[in-house]
């Protein structure tokens, strides 16, 4: 099986994983604010642990959002660094559906809501089955205000992640269907190098330089607001 190290830096966590022949070793830190200075040694961290150097891999992944835009950033130029210099392809992996797998894991749930807090009062979301271990999308990855939400027709949903934040402004047909929320699932590095590994089999890889950040918000308009805010003040 392959050797594919694994990133995500789209939240306060910050976190790096291995996974060796399905065997997966992670590093998960919330460290809000440090992802630039921690993310490197942390990876040289667990690459030595693991007996490996960046050239014994098969592949990098990384969280490729949606999440904070300089956070996603961060992973994206690591990954890409790393595996220009090792010659390696690159799995660009779903926050939310890790976030999703998480969930599966840690709580035995088939069906999961994953959100993200994507700030301005809105929330990012994507609904997912368990299908075939894994999760299956059901919905576009969206970014929605909290009475926009909306959710795929099932008798009951596990809500993970910060964006449930919101749970009291979304529509009551969501109100309904859904668990308490449990805020503090994060999208990990072990989640990641295990969609990752599924990815890999498939050949779902790109190279290096076509590896990319999912905001799902224009930045455009995200510059625009944050500067009209700060004018406001």
């Amino acid at each position: 099986m392959a050797k594919i190290l694994a990133l995500d830096t789209s939240t306060d966590a910050c976190s790096v994983a291995i996974s060796v022949d399905g065997e997966i070793q992670e590093d998960f830190r919330i460290i809000p604010r440090q992802h630039t200075k921690q993310l490197l040694p942390m990876v040289e961290q667990i690459l030595a642990g693991a007996g490996l150097k960046v050239s014994q891999l098969d592949a990098i992944a990384f969280g490729r959002g949606p999440g904070s835009f300089a956070g996603i950033r961060i992973a994206t130029g690591a990954a890409q660094g790393l595996a220009f210099a090792a010659d390696l392809p690159v799995l660009p992996t779903s926050t939310l559906a890790a976030i999703a797998l998480q969930a599966m894991r840690d709580h035995n749930v088939d069906y999961v809501a994953s959100t993200l807090d994507a700030r301005m009062n809105e929330l990012y979301c994507c609904a997912y089955q368990l299908d075939k271990g894994l999760p299956k999308a059901m919905m576009p990855e969206l970014v929605v205000a909290p009475s926009a939400m909306s959710l795929p027709s099932a008798e009951r949903w596990f809500a993970a992640g910060k964006g449930w934040l919101y749970l009291d402004d979304m529509p009551a047909e969501v109100q309904q269907v859904v668990s308490d929320p449990v805020l503090d699932i994060y999208p990990s590095a072990a989640a990641i190098a295990e969609l990752a590994v599924d990815a890999y089999a498939r050949k779902d890889w790109v190279s290096a330089e076509l590896a990319q950040p999912v905001y799902l918000r224009d930045e455009i308009s995200w510059k625009k607001i944050s500067e009209q805010k700060k004018k406001g003040q």
